[in-house]
């Protein structure tokens, strides 16, 4: 895999590249801004670019919306974006968008090394990633007429792990249940909260996370 890495922190990106390299993970480029990020994008062309949001000049939302440019201009491109703080809604303003080979974790999650592979495995395979922390705030907080109070807690298991991006095969490995019953518990979970069954993986990421920002 091919990767170019993006944070303006020299620190932190040579900690990313080196956890990377020892994976064998070819690193390709590095870039302490959005412009050179684009520019590395452009001639390199890799499989995916690691982004922190917050880059010069003004450390907002530069890193996001170079991983907007990125996904629409190179769709073949995924893109892990990083970011300190949780901050929900810059995440979903690039996974509305681009919901497919896109991913948002915490950046003290990345020095998993396997936390840090398996997220690029996911994102170069077409899957969506988020981090379980931005997850359990969106699935924890409490509303007036709260839909979920009808879940189980199994039911609210398997929810937040859909909603991490995770596929019924995998979820039935993590819980140590069968496939047939995540299938059971996520067909349950889509009636009791009127979403779109839709198996394709991305839509119903995208179904749960929307659901559970409304009304917020």
């Amino acid at each position: 895999m091919r990767v170019v890495v993006a944070d303006d922190v020299m620190v932190t990106r040579a900690g990313i590249v080196g956890l990377l390299r020892d994976a064998g993970i070819d690193v390709v480029a590095e870039a302490e801004n959005a412009e050179d990020l684009l520019g590395h994008v452009r001639r390199a062309r890799p499989d995916a670019a690691i982004v922190d949001i917050r880059m010069p000049p003004t450390h907002t939302d530069e890193g996001l919306v170079a991983a907007q440019r990125i996904r629409s201009d190179y769709p073949d491109v995924g893109v892990l974006v990083l970011s300190q703080y949780v901050e929900p809604s810059y995440a979903m303003r690039l996974l509305e968008e681009h919901p497919e080979r896109v991913g948002y974790l915490l950046k003290e999650r990345v020095f998993d090394v396997a936390i840090l592979v398996d997220a690029l495995r996911r994102i170069a395979e077409g899957e969506t990633v988020i981090d379980p922390t931005i997850v359990a705030r969106l699935v924890g907080r409490r509303r007036r007429a709260d839909p979920l109070a009808e879940l189980t807690t199994r039911e609210r298991e398997v929810l937040g792990l859909v909603a991490e991006g995770l596929s019924n095969r995998a979820i039935a490995a993590r819980l140590f249940v069968t496939e047939r019953t995540v299938e059971a518990h996520v067909k349950q979970i889509f009636l009791k909260l009127r979403l779109d069954t839709s198996p394709d993986s991305h839509r119903r990421v995208l179904a749960v996370i929307a659901y559970l920002r409304s009304g917020a």
